[in-house]
């Protein structure tokens, strides 16, 4: 015989639900077992809702509470402290030591050697400052804020003048000379050395008269610088006319510059291995 169970008795003000068997879902609740409540024949299966447990849901997190989550749990990276430039070298800019004259015209290159472009010019006797550093026969100078280079042997410590002592390599060319060419022949000995000299010879002519005098070079730069020279000094010299390479420059046409010669049929006869230089005989301003 199947035992009945006398029902609870209920509280005043307790609520009720019926039960179905053991484990079922009551409204969304599942009962944890048939003995949770005594029930008997003449009252339907009852339940103290105070008896029911609710299970516990584990809580389900939205995709944004995910993404949200775990960026809460990454670690936080330091940003990487930009590496500091390498200051650039720089080179310090030449300085003056001191200054020197110009002997001569020069050309300020940018380099030390010939085939460097020209930077500017200095005038014969123009002031330039240096700054001790040389290159063989090549001086640094700085001229007008800029730094070039000079040949050394046009640099002198005092402002040159026209030297009228006599040559170092001897004054046997000077007999028969009048005086303007042997005032020729000691600026050019004093500033240059050349290969030799000609002066007073027979056949007529200014050599003759012994107012010409022949600069015999081996070297047409020099022979350019020499016949440029003699004619920027003509006054000084007392000189009327420069010849060289063929080309021709008189005091009567000097407006007209150099003005090139007809063909003499050789090296010699048109003056490119020597500067033929004129003079007028006593017409100077130099004293000898």
């Amino acid at each position: 015989m199947r035992a009945r169970h006398r029902a609870v008795e209920p509280k005043s003000g307790a609520r009720y639900v019926q039960v179905g068997a053991a484990g079922a879902v009551i409204a969304g609740l599942t009962v944890g077992g048939a003995a949770l409540a005594q029930v008997t024949d003449d009252k339907p299966d009852q339940v103290s809702a105070q008896t029911l447990t609710t299970p516990t849901a584990t809580p389900t997190l939205t995709t944004r509470q995910q993404r949200t989550s775990r960026s809460k749990t990454r670690p936080t990276v330091a940003p990487h402290a930009p590496k500091p430039s390498a200051k650039p070298t720089t080179t310090a800019a030449p300085e003056a030591i001191g200054s020197r004259y110009a002997t001569a015209a020069l050309n300020v290159r940018v380099g030390p050697g010939k085939h460097f472009p020209v930077l500017e010019k200095v005038d014969e006797g123009g002031r330039i400052a240096i700054t001790g550093k040389t290159s063989g026969d090549w001086a640094q100078v700085i001229r007008d804020g800029k730094v070039g280079w000079v040949a050394s042997e046009y640099l002198a410590k005092t402002k040159p003048g026209i030297s009228m002592a006599p040559c170092d390599s001897g004054s046997a060319v000077e007999t028969g000379l009048r005086d303007d060419t042997i005032r020729v022949h000691r600026a050019v000995c004093a500033r240059w050395t050349v290969e030799s000299y000609g002066g007073l010879r027979g056949g007529g002519g200014e050599h003759s008269l012994g107012r010409a005098l022949d600069i015999m070079i081996t070297d047409s730069a020099q022979g350019k610088e020499i016949a440029e020279w003699v004619r920027d000094h003509a006054k000084e010299l007392g000189v009327s006319e420069v010849i060289w390479a063929q080309h021709i420059w008189t005091v009567q046409r000097s407006s007209e510059g150099w003005r090139m010669m007809e063909d003499r049929g050789g090296v010699t006869a048109n003056h490119y291995d020597h500067v033929h230089v004129t003079t007028y005989g006593d017409a100077g301003t130099l004293s000898l």
